[in-house]
């Protein structure tokens, strides 16, 4: 007989560095789950992000056990990453902050498809692009 499904918390945390400090401590502790357990489990199974913030659904049974799924990184992280920036523009339009090639869009894009509502690489590739455009980066065809 299948566990029934008590709550689903969804949440960012930093990969290999999570601690049950807010968001994580108190999403978890009204759901009287094990938060030292969640804390170990996903900083071992996302230890290679270092840092970087990854979503997570965590599933809460009914006797306080949970299972999570990891997903990609948001697509605003990698293209940070890929332009070497802190931040994104806060004028988008007029003010571009990084450069990004064409041909990281596809890497960022095929790491995400997974995650993406896209049917193709072509289309994963178009909503990342557009996420560089919404974040003042320039993509170099």
């Amino acid at each position: 007989m299948a566990k029934e499904v008590v709550a689903k918390i969804k949440l960012q945390a930093p990969g290999g560095q999570a601690t049950p400090a807010p968001p994580i401590g108190p999403a978890l502790g009204q759901h009287n789950v094990n938060i030292g357990q969640f804390v170990s489990q996903f900083n071992e199974r996302t230890r290679d992000f270092n840092g970087m913030p990854i979503p997570v659904e965590i599933y809460v049974y009914g006797d306080r056990t949970f299972e999570f799924v990891c997903k990609s990184p948001p697509a605003a992280a990698l293209l940070k990453e890929a332009a070497q920036i802190a931040k994104g523009s806060g004028v988008p339009n007029k003010e571009k902050v990084g450069k990004v090639t064409a041909e990281q869009v596809r890497q960022i894009a095929e790491r995400k498809k997974a995650d993406l509502n896209a049917f193709d690489l072509d289309q994963a590739r178009k909503i990342i692009e557009g996420t560089a455009r919404s974040m003042g980066i320039t993509v170099e065809k």
